[in-house]
């Protein structure tokens, strides 16, 4: 279980409603894959739901994190970017379907997780925790060769 330490907790707290409903406006933090990847790990073992829904763009170069409405005022978290959305673009779950390429052509944006396989939106503390963690992961590995 992730431990939060409470200057992280009062610079990303999450909304007073933190479950960000179907069809409601949340905020998006953006990161490079790998540390996305190690940061899904982290939370899923840190047991449900404290992972929502997570894009990944048609490149794979990023995932996206969904967080609840007003994360992006106070995300600091360097290597990594948050998107407020305020209302405009992105809601729970409307991602349309997309087709599968054909031969070299990008892959679409889609859902690594999506709504509905996990809780309704990642708490920002207990992901700016994950990807801190993961970031270290990353950095000791990266040692390593």
């Amino acid at each position: 279980m992730l431990e939060i330490g409470s200057q992280s907790t009062a610079r990303h707290a999450p909304t007073p409603d933190a479950s960000a409903p179907h069809g409601e406006a949340c905020d998006l933090v953006t990161v490079p894959v790998r540390q996305g990847l190690e940061a899904v790990d982290i939370l899923r073992r840190g047991g449900a739901p404290l992972v929502g829904p997570v894009l990944h763009d048609g490149a794979c170069d990023t995932l996206g994190f969904l967080v609840p409405p007003g994360t992006a005022e106070g995300w600091d978290m360097p290597g990594s970017a948050c998107t407020q959305t305020s209302g405009r673009g992105l809601r729970i779950p409307e991602l349309p379907a997309l087709p599968e390429p054909a031969g070299d052509a990008p892959r679409p944006a889609g859902w690594l997780l999506p709504p509905g396989d996990t809780g309704a939106v990642t708490d920002p503390a207990v992901l700016r925790e994950a990807l801190g963690q993961a970031a270290r992961l990353i950095e000791a590995a990266d040692g390593c060769r």
